[in-house]
């Protein structure tokens, strides 16, 4: 980890000293090359979320949520660099802190929160339908029953019967996955399903959602991107010209639940900064479900 200088905020910019700092997979992915060389060349800035108070705010700045000031609590994201202990960034990278929500809490909500909520955004869905979440208990997913269960939808979420539990504790019905799961899921949704997320991608997955969803823009991946392109699903994040529009309502949506005590972001274990490289290895093996949290 090296030291840079750390410039005065820009018009348009703010200084944030961090609190807590999100782990997730794609930190370590940058410099293992499994995304390939071009995206691992060095120097790298490690980090997309985290939270922080505002130190300094430059001319003409102001968040997706309005004026922001000194003194501010904030979640920042997309943070580029936010493993740090004082981060430049965009205002419009900047949102209010959820006081629902603990700073380490607060800084693992917004990446697999960002797209748990855009899930919502497209698929649209409203108060007294059903909706279908392939692997319902994982990170994304289960910030979508959370968001989902809060607009008073009805979810079936697939995952191993292990995590049955779990998934029955924030208000889904849960299915194991594997042969004759659309009967399983017919036979849970008398009334129909109206939408469905798949976080998982398996054939499975998408054929089930093709089979009990009538309307396919209601169908909604973030890793089945060559099923939705053949079948005429949407894909979200994959070039989508509309994802900018989608984004911004999600976050600012997701934030508002977060504010009203409707999501719950479980925290697996906190690390001093300095033992990011430990956190990594961690998160590589088998692991307490929640997330990871650096502590500067």
């Amino acid at each position: 980890m090296s030291e840079e200088e750390l410039p005065v905020p820009a018009p348009g910019q703010v200084l944030v000293e961090m609190r807590a700092i999100g782990v997730n997979p794609i930190d370590y992915k940058l410099y293992s090359g499994a995304l390939g060389a071009n995206e691992s060349r060095l120097p790298l800035h490690l980090g997309a979320e985290g939270s922080g108070v505002v130190l300094e705010v430059g001319a003409n700045a102001a968040g997706p949520a309005g004026p922001i000031s000194v003194g501010d609590e904030v979640i920042a994201y997309p943070g580029e660099g936010a493993y740090t202990r004082r981060l430049v960034l965009p205002a419009d990278y900047v949102f209010p802190r959820p006081k629902a929500l603990s700073w380490e809490q607060s800084a693992g909500l917004m990446l697999a929160g960002t797209t748990a909520a855009e899930a919502m955004v497209v698929t649209g869905v409203v108060d007294g339908e059903t909706l279908l979440i392939h692997g319902a208990a994982g990170g994304v997913g289960s910030l979508a029953v959370q968001l989902a269960v809060a607009k008073g939808v009805t979810v079936i979420g697939t995952a191993a019967e292990s995590n049955h539990e779990f998934l029955r504790g924030l208000g889904a019905i849960p299915v194991v996955y594997g042969d004759g799961l659309e009967s399983r899921v017919r036979a849970l949704a008398p009334n129909g399903v109206a939408a469905a997320f798949d976080t998982v991608g398996t054939d499975e997955a998408v054929d089930v959602s093709l089979a009990v969803v009538a309307d396919r823009k209601r169908i909604v991946t973030i890793v089945a991107f060559g099923r939705a392109q053949r079948d005429g699903f949407v894909a979200i994040g994959a070039g989508n010209p509309d994802t900018p529009r989608i984004r911004k309502a999600a976050r600012l949506g997701l934030v508002e639940a977060a504010g009203a005590g409707k999501l719950d972001v479980v925290v697996a274990k906190t690390f001093p900064l300095e033992e990011a490289a430990r956190a990594h290895a961690e998160l590589q093996r088998p692991h307490p479900r929640g997330k990871f949290i650096l502590i500067p």
